[in-house]
């Protein structure tokens, strides 16, 4: 049996986030936050602004001054201390068990599954965070953070049997569905190709934009959230 991975105390804090672009869930947790609009000001003096998520890869860090080249152009973002930086490694389906606690964006069927858009594993340290299953926008999207009760294994995919402390979802996980699994991270990370997910990035008046928690990929990866 796996020993469970050892997270030093600060390194996590639960209000980063792990969900698909663009998706904002109607409950907050671990796996997103409501739309909030105007937000107060962050540590340090930032200014206050819109929450916005960034997704793309690292083209240069100077200082704390972050630049990622995104699908609609480059951007450049002031890091705010202190700065939480989350890793997302490569997982596998075969890394889920009768046990594990995990997190799905997916899509209901018309079976009454779900069928994920990815899996993101969660450290022993972080069970139970953002428990629940909730819509999320667009409304053809839920969020479930959940034990996993049983797994079943197919040529088409795995079927997980997800239990949280109102009730419990069936998700099907087909073969090219990305599994990912969060580790600890620092400002090592931050690297150029490296693969970024900011959620909650706020974005001034000015359009100046401030962040103080990323999710980045390790290994090459882009965290399919």
């Amino acid at each position: 049996m796996r020993a469970p991975l050892a997270f030093p105390p600060m390194t996590w804090v639960v209000a980063a986030l792990v969900l698909p672009l663009g998706c904002a869930p109607a409950q907050p947790g671990w796996a997103g936050e409501p739309s909030m609009g105007a937000v107060p000001a962050q540590a340090g003096g930032a200014p206050a602004g819109r929450p916005i998520t960034l997704r793309g890869k690292i083209t240069a860090l100077d200082g704390q001054r972050l630049a990622v080249a995104t699908a609609s152009g480059e951007v450049r973002i002031t890091l705010m201390e202190p700065l939480t930086v989350i890793g997302v490694a490569a997982a596998h389906l075969a890394d889920i068990t009768p046990g594990s606690y995990v997190g799905t964006a997916a899509r209901p069927q018309s079976d009454g599954t779900l069928r994920a858009l990815e899996v993101h594993i969660f450290p022993e340290t972080l069970r139970g965070t953002g428990e629940g299953h909730r819509p999320m926008d667009p409304p053809d999207r839920t969020m479930t953070n959940a034990t996993v009760q049983d797994v079943v294994r197919k040529v088409t995919g795995s079927l997980l049997t997800l239990k949280y402390k109102d009730g419990e979802v069936t998700v099907v996980v087909p073969p090219d569905a990305p599994v990912v699994r969060f580790v600890p991270g620092d400002r090592a990370l931050l690297t150029p190709g490296a693969g970024v997910v900011i959620f909650r990035a706020v974005q001034a008046e000015d359009g100046s934009i401030t962040a103080s928690r990323i999710n980045v990929g390790v290994g090459g990866i882009m965290p399919p959230m």
